[in-house]
């Protein structure tokens, strides 16, 4: 599954450097620069990152989530060197200043991108088939994982009904030899013996090494 953007500038040297760039992180891009059809698309289609030009007189106006569609998009702002603090977007996280350089695209875009693919992730249960260990307390059960995230995954196996509510994980992690442990408690269990669990005091080199495994998968969709 692809990343995708929209550019709406009619600076067509800019938007060479940001599509180049753009193209390198594997993320779609596509330069509009009329603001009706920029509109247009944003509310009927998935726009990832937004990036306006602020020389459009009421370009920035798409930054306004509620109004044009893009409360779900990264925005980005292209402004002149001139450009005083007050005529840019408060929504704004990222910020081009002209003329663009390959070196301030890269840079920007490559933050940006993070952040899209945070949010993607952030919610995103990837299904798995993965042979777990569930600890509780002195006690160890066999169990499988039916799909993980970043933070927590849903479990099948045969529990006992007095689980303490602090459990642990070990597993492998598919396709790799990188072992997982990870604390959590369980939230629900169902009468198909199912159960989930919200991970917990997660290390932040045990999250990053999650994170790109779900990331790895997410986009070989």
């Amino acid at each position: 599954m692809m990343l995708s953007s929209m550019v709406v500038s009619t600076d067509s040297r800019g938007t060479g450097v940001l599509e180049s760039i753009l193209s390198t992180l594997h993320i779609h891009v596509e330069v509009e620069t009329d603001l009706g059809r920029a509109r247009k698309k944003l509310a009927s289609s998935r726009i990832d990152a937004l990036i306006v030009d602020s020389e459009i007189e009421g370009a920035d106006s798409l930054l306004d989530g509620d109004a044009s569609g893009a409360e779900n998009c990264v925005p980005l702002m292209i402004c002149n060197q001139s450009n005083g603090a007050h005529e840019i977007s408060s929504r704004a996280k990222f910020l081009f200043r002209k003329p663009i350089s390959v070196a301030q695209a890269v840079r920007t875009l490559s933050s940006a991108r993070n952040l899209i693919v945070d949010r993607r992730l952030r919610y995103h249960r990837q299904r798995v088939n993965i042979e777990t260990s569930l600890i509780s307390g002195e006690r160890k059960f066999d169990a499988r994982i039916l799909n993980l995230s970043q933070g927590g995954a849903g479990l099948v196996g045969n529990f006992a009904t007095d689980l303490s509510q602090q459990v642990q994980l070990r597993f492998s992690l598919p396709e790799t030899a990188r072992r997982v442990e990870l604390a959590g408690k369980i939230v629900w269990t169902n009468e198909q013996e199912q159960a989930g669990i919200q991970f917990s005091e997660v290390s932040q080199p045990m999250r990053k090494q999650l994170q790109i495994w779900l990331e790895q998968h997410y986009f070989s969709r």
